[in-house]
């Protein structure tokens, strides 16, 4: 019992016994101007419960060994273990204590538990093994073995890890903990996990405290809504949601891939922006949108382009191709439900209540909603004619076009999910699928162009509704077909399985058909309504105040006379699309000149315009 009391007392005066001892100083003493590298700071036995003992080795290794709630100290590092060794020679001490009983504290920001650890005091490294757990109070680190400096607060794994922070789980074969920073660089089959997203890659960097993680190699992003991500640089902020992307990553998004030279996301608002190069393919519609910036809202799928965007509507042998200054898409049935249109869809039992949000129309009606289906609302749309079809002459920022654009006519009838279910004088009822494909829109603004082989048109302003595959097209709208051009106030022009299919000109409608560089064929009046065959005009009907000039030509193509006629009501045929012959439907008047006695300078109706020039005339020339 004495032997025992006198070890403790020897255990609170060692550091001076160590210094003065006539055997040997263990411990350098520090001395203020000396070298750094002559200086070794002391370590201090501030506790040891069970016993002390010296050992000598050779005349220049002894050993000191220590037991019992051993607690040392070197600076603002605290040091923990059921026992240890040290030697004075080699400045080394090793420590152990079971079930991760060896505890470092350094400077109470940093804790390292295991079961082993081999300290060099001069250098201040640490190798720590059996069951290392390192924290830092944001994460928490677990792995085999762990080198830690203390002077650079920097500890290496290399045998695989895990950290843990709140409900992030990050695994990798090696890692690089920086304390100071808070930063760890994980490397070699990385794998993080947590509940809003799973990342895969070789190598990143992860800021515990920001909560931020940098990709620095190839890298996959796997969503909880099955989004996934493939980047080769970026970051992702867990605390804002925010996340960047470079070296041209790919987002596929369901349906929806875009691709960029830089790709900024926010989860939080759902937006996120495509920059540089950027492309965005709608897979279910068949479509791609290439322009240098592309807005995306994830949580209404709206999509808006700039910087020279342009837009592919795929088909198998003659795509669709549009540019504008500006191209927006989203859903018809957000668009509906904008202030104009807006509806009630509560159902009851088999019916429908349906109400206009607009105070000054009291229009209330109950739908029988029978044969809708269960993602199905019903949209109320004011009542139009042709004649009263709005255009986007004031347009002169996309938020003015949107709302001249508002009033569309409404949309027919396509099948059990989309048939007009209610007609009703001032209102008009539809019903639209929102979980169906063509539940869609897009909108072009400011020098619209679109080109296919078979069919190019230019405008001020587009509408295109998926609903019913017509383009709508506003402000001195011009068509052409092969040697055709059609223009008029607003074009209506209507497709089927993608190809044209009908063209209606509403207000000052002109038809002119080329025949060389002088002569052209021309028809002029209220209304026009064209037909095509194979995507070639085939026929077009002309009514209201109708006018025409046509060369008659005969077997031989050659000029014998020119037509001059008008009529209220006029057909006109096509073959091998050219014009075939026209027919009068009624109170026609005219006069058939011979050809010698009028030039084709004369032969010209009022405000004729041929637009050549304004033609697209190569897909490449849309990629300018």
């Amino acid at each position: 019992m004495k032997r025992l009391t006198h070890y403790l007392k020897l255990a609170v005066y060692l550091p001076f016994v160590l210094l003065f001892a006539g055997a040997g100083s263990l411990f350098a003493q520090t001395t203020v101007g000396a070298p750094a590298e002559d200086t070794l700071q002391e370590v201090e036995i501030l506790n040891a419960t069970k016993l002390l003992t010296f050992k000598t080795i050779d005349d220049s290794t002894k050993l000191t060994i220590i037991s019992g709630d051993v607690k040392l100290k070197q600076g603002n590092t605290l040091f923990y273990c059921d026992s240890c060794v040290i030697n004075n020679r080699t400045n080394i001490f090793e420590a152990w204590g079971k079930n991760g009983k060896v505890h470092v504290n350094d400077s109470d920001t940093t804790h390292i538990y295991s079961s082993h650890l081999r300290y060099l005091m001069k250098t201040k490294q640490a190798w720590l093994d059996g069951g290392v757990r390192m924290t830092d109070g944001k994460a928490t680190l677990t792995t085999p073995d762990l080198e830690y400096d203390m002077e650079t607060n920097i500890g290496i794994y290399r045998n695989g890890g895990k950290v843990v922070n709140k409900k992030t789980v990050l695994t990798s074969q090696e890692g690089w903990y920086y304390a100071d920073m808070k930063d760890v660089y994980f490397k070699k089959n990385v794998i993080l996990n947590d509940p809003a997203y799973k990342i895969v890659t070789d190598s990143l960097l992860y800021n515990s405290e920001l909560q931020t993680t940098r990709f620095i190699s190839e890298t996959t992003i796997t969503d909880s809504s099955g989004r996934i991500i493939k980047t080769k640089e970026g970051y992702y902020n867990q605390q804002t949601g925010k996340a960047e992307f470079g070296q041209r990553p790919t987002i596929i998004d369901g349906n929806t891939e875009i691709k960029a030279n830089r790709v900024a996301v926010d989860d939080s608002s759902g937006i996120s922006v495509a920059e540089g190069n950027a492309v965005i393919v709608d897979k279910k519609n068949e479509t791609t949108i290439i322009a240098g910036i592309i807005y995306r809202n994830k949580k209404t799928d709206a999509i808006l382009a700039t910087r020279k965007p342009l837009m592919i509507i795929k088909q198998d042998n003659d795509s669709i191709y549009i540019t504008a200054d500006t191209l927006f898409s989203a859903r018809l049935t957000d668009l509906y439900r904008s202030k104009n249109y807006i509806v009630t869809d509560t159902i009851s039992n088999d019916t429908m209540q349906v109400s206009v949000s607009d105070p000054n129309e009291k229009v209330k009606d109950t739908l029988a909603v029978n044969d809708m289906a269960k993602d199905t609302i019903a949209v109320v749309l004011p009542d139009e004619t042709e004649n009263n079809i709005k255009d986007s002459t004031d347009a002169d920022t996309p938020e003015k076009a949107a709302r001249l654009l508002a009033a569309r006519p409404s949309l027919p009838g396509n099948g059990r999910d989309s048939a007009v279910v209610h007609t009703k004088k001032g209102v008009r009822t539809i019903a639209i699928n929102e979980k169906d494909s063509t539940n869609r829109y897009f909108e072009a603004y400011r020098n619209v162009r679109i080109f296919n082989d078979s069919l190019q048109a230019v405008c001020d302003s587009m509408f295109y509704s998926f609903q019913d595959s017509v383009f709508r097209l506003y402000d001195d709208p011009v068509v052409w077909a092969k040697e055709s051009q059609i223009t008029g106030d607003t074009i209506h022009l209507f497709t089927k399985n993608k190809k044209a299919d009908k063209i209606e000109a509403y207000d000052n409608s002109f038809l002119v058909n080329r025949l060389d560089d002088q002569a052209f064929n021309q028809i002029k009046s209220t209304r026009m309504d064209g037909y095509f065959v194979n995507g070639n005009i085939d026929s077009v009907r002309a009514k209201g105040l109708a006018e025409c000039i046509y060369y008659i030509q005969d077997e031989d193509s050659a000029y014998t006379g020119v037509n001059q006629s008008k009529s209220d009501i006029m057909d006109i045929y096509f073959r091998n699309k050219e014009l075939y012959k026209v027919v009068f439907r009624s109170s026609v008047t005219g006069t058939l000149w011979p050809i010698r006695q009028k030039g084709p300078s004369e032969m010209r109706l009022p405000n004729f315009r041929w637009l050549d020039e304004r033609r697209p005339k190569t897909r490449l020339e849309m990629y300018e």
